[in-house]
């Protein structure tokens, strides 16, 4: 990953302690640590630990930080953040995602502050402020919710884009205005909405 351009060495450490092989499919427990993605089920995949590095990295992780994460997905971004000492608030649109990782979560003595079962456009209105907001999905557009729930100074790191998305890096810099910074094509699944 070093050789990508990834440079935060926290970031790295946190990776290697992770082990990635446990929120994969034993089928694939052979190749857990390729920089590869793989399906977790519910037509979801686990990223490639590069892209998890290169999101986590935009972060700018500080301990404490409160960080929302929209799409827990297989717990695997989750675990990189509270490896990180942040304070993890996330969200799954996936039932069968949600309550497997909930599992997980408990068997592996992961302790987000928040695990929720919702609508990732939403966030999480109740919890904000946040320090930095991470999406792990694609997202045709960018959610104004997230935007607001953001601190000023606060980052959010988001996939936009139908089939393939530009890592976008929006910095909150007061009440109406943000910094807009585009860092390169990425191909996630995507981000679904609650259409009820």
């Amino acid at each position: 990953m070093i050789s990508k351009g990834i440079k935060d060495v926290s970031v790295l450490e946190a990776i290697k302690k992770i082990p990635r092989h446990l929120f994969l499919d034993s089928s694939f427990e052979d190749h857990a640590y390729q920089d590869k993605a793989f399906p977790i089920g519910a037509e979801q995949t686990i990223s490639q630990p590069y892209t998890v590095a290169f999101q986590t990295e935009l972060l700018a992780v500080k301990p404490k930080d409160k960080i929302l994460e929209i799409g827990t997905g297989s717990g695997y971004q989750t675990a990189v953040l509270l490896t990180l000492n942040a304070r993890v608030y996330t969200i799954e649109r996936q039932l069968e995602l949600f309550k497997s990782t909930s599992l997980f979560f408990k068997k592996m003595g992961y302790r987000p502050k928040k695990h929720s079962f919702g609508d990732g456009y939403l966030g999480m209105p109740a919890e904000a402020p946040f320090d930095s907001i991470v999406v792990t999905a694609g997202a045709p557009f960018v959610p104004k919710p997230l935007l607001q729930q953001l601190k000023i100074g606060g980052r959010l790191v988001i996939p936009v884009g139908s089939d393939e998305q530009i890592m976008t890096l929006y910095t909150r810099k007061s009440e109406k205005e943000f910094e807009k910074n585009e860092l390169g094509s990425f191909r996630f699944v995507p981000l679904l909405e609650d259409k009820n």
